[in-house]
C-alpha cells in the first residue's frame, strides 16, 4: 500500500451557486437539514464576519506528522476550504502561524482541523477563519508518516468528499454534496427572506407562540388528556 494516497484536485463551486449561499445564514440550512453539520466541539479561532462558501479540499493526516499538509497547501486555490482529518489525534498541532499564513496566501477562505492548532495570537492577527478542538503547545513534525489527499475523510464526524460544497460562519459549518447543493440553496434562500418577520410583531405585544403556532399544538395536546 502506498504511504501517500493522491486524489484529483476536486472541481470548485460554480460562482453563482456560491453567490447564492452567501446570501445566506448556516443556522437557516439548519432549521431544515440535518445532515452535514460539523460537530459544535470543532469551534472557531477566528470567526468570519460574513458567511463564507468555497470548495472542500481534503487531507488526512497521523499524529505527530504534517508533510502532507505543506505539501498540499501548494495545490490549495482561492475559494478553497481546507479540512484536516486528525485521524483521532488530539495532542498535535497541525497548523500554527507559518502554515497559516501560507494557506492564507493560496488564497483558501478557512480551515477546519479535527484536531488542535497552535499559535493563536498569530492566527487571530492573520484573520484567517480558521475552525479547531482547541489549543495545543505540541506540534506536528516532517515525519514523512504518509496520509490522503483529496480523498474522502471525516472531519467534525461529518464525511467530507473534496468537491463538497462548505459553507461556514460563527454559528458553524455545514458540508453539502455538489448535487444537492441547488436545492439546499433554494429552501434556504425561501427561509432566509421570512427570517426575522416576527419581530415587529413581537415588539407590539403578540406572543410568539401564537405566531409561531407552538402555543396551538400545546393547547390541542392538553385538550387529549
Amino acid at each position: 500500500m502506498k504511504k501517500y494516497q493522491i486524489g484529483s484536485v476536486p472541481k470548485q463551486v460554480d460562482a453563482e451557486l456560491v453567490r447564492k449561499f452567501e446570501s445566506v445564514e448556516v443556522a437557516t440550512i439548519g432549521h431544515f437539514r440535518h445532515r452535514g453539520f460539523v460537530r459544535h466541539s470543532i469551534t472557531p479561532v477566528v470567526e468570519p464576519k460574513k458567511t463564507l462558501v468555497g470548495t472542500a479540499v481534503t487531507v488526512a493526516i497521523p499524529g505527530t506528522d504534517s508533510t502532507l499538509l505543506h505539501h498540499a497547501i501548494g495545490f490549495l486555490r482561492p475559494g478553497d476550504f481546507l479540512f484536516v482529518d486528525r485521524l483521532g489525534d488530539d495532542r498535535h498541532a497541525c497548523i500554527g502561524g507559518g502554515v497559516a499564513f501560507a494557506i492564507r496566501t493560496a488564497g483558501a477562505i478557512g480551515v477546519a482541523i479535527d484536531g488542535p492548532c497552535t499559535d493563536v495570537e498569530e492566527i487571530v492577527e492573520l484573520g484567517m477563519p480558521l475552525w479547531c478542538r482547541g489549543v495545543s503547545g505540541i506540534t506536528t513534525r516532517l515525519n514523512d508518516l504518509g496520509g490522503a489527499l483529496n480523498l474522502p475523510i471525516s472531519c467534525g464526524n461529518v464525511p467530507v468528499l473534496p468537491g463538497d460544497v462548505v459553507v461556514a460562519d460563527a454559528s458553524g459549518i455545514v458540508v453539502i454534496p455538489v448535487d444537492e447543493a441547488e436545492d439546499v440553496v433554494e429552501e434556504a434562500m425561501m427561509r432566509q427572506a421570512r427570517a426575522g418577520r416576527n419581530k415587529d410583531k413581537v415588539a407590539a405585544g403578540e406572543k410568539l407562540g401564537d405566531l409561531s403556532g407552538a402555543s396551538r399544538l400545546i393547547a390541542a395536546a392538553l385538550e387529549q388528556k
